[in-house]
């Protein structure tokens, strides 16, 4: 391949969440390769970063932990790859022990003829946004301080799950999904929230959480669905959070917890 005519982009970097600060590299190189080096994917599943980033590749990271800076760039970025433009952040470091910063990389490939394009942090309420940040936002129960550094609500995904149906009892039905394993951990708690079923969005709340009210032994995450009463058992539904109403309760009785589902419900409406 002539690498030089091709001058193909390759975003690269570990774009756990794919963030505000994340998307400013993917920009101003159309139809760049988004390559993902440390395949974590703490803040947005896989699942759902491959439906909304067509173009992204996973790297092994095992394969290419070990290799020194110089080996990397030129056996993936410049013979796998075909890279004419590369686009990182400031911060973005590489090679064995990540002795490498994103300024190795520009004045490396200067000589190449490959340019490199660094971007500056993005900053929220005067500190740089990072994964780091928005992890802590949302195990504090921040949602929306989250979502504002992340540029869309936090989102998840799983199979719907059979449960006791006591909420179609009190008017109620809910969706049951298990907590996607290795997804950051949120405070647990109610939320108001979206359900995308079909390409179509529907309001919704859902608690997260271990219910104290009926003991669980795992964190099981329970979504009401505004206007819609289907049969979701064994599909792979996706919700977004998008804001902490209140912390789990234990409620003396059933007609206690519908009256705060009632409330849940009106806040959100």
């Amino acid at each position: 391949m002539d690498n030089k005519k091709e001058r193909r982009a390759v975003a690269i970097g570990d774009f756990d969440g794919m963030h505000k600060a994340h998307k400013t590299v993917i920009t101003g190189a159309e139809n760049a390769v988004i390559y993902c080096v440390n395949n974590r994917f703490t803040l947005l599943q896989k699942s759902i970063f491959e439906k909304r980033y067509k173009n992204a590749v996973f790297a092994d990271f095992d394969k290419i932990r070990n290799m020194d800076g110089e080996e990397f760039i030129n056996s993936v970025l410049l013979e796998h790859f075909g890279a004419g433009i590369i686009l990182c952040g400031y911060n973005f470091r590489f090679g064995r022990n990540a002795s490498w910063t994103a300024l190795d990389l520009r004045n490396y490939l200067e000589k190449k003829d490959v340019w490199v394009r660094i971007l500056e942090h993005q900053d929220f309420e005067g500190e740089p946004i990072s994964s780091t940040r928005i992890r802590s936002a949302l195990e504090a129960g921040e949602t929306e301080k989250a979502n504002e550094m992340l540029g869309y609500c936090f989102t998840f995904e799983n199979e719907v799950i059979s449960g006791d149906r006591r909420g179609r009892t009190m008017g109620f039905p809910t969706i049951n999904q298990r907590y996607p394993e290795g997804l950051t951990p949120v405070r647990f708690g109610v939320y108001e929230s979206v359900c995308t079923l079909d390409g179509r969005e529907y309001k919704a709340f859902t608690n997260i959480g271990l219910r104290p009210t009926f003991r669980l032994d795992s964190p099981l995450c329970e979504t009401h669905i505004f206007g819609f009463d289907g049969d979701l058992y064994g599909k792979n539904v996706q919700i977004s959070l998008v804001k902490y109403l209140r912390e789990e309760k234990k409620f003396s009785s059933l007609e206690e917890l519908k009256k705060q589902l009632e409330k849940d419900k009106s806040s959100i409406i």
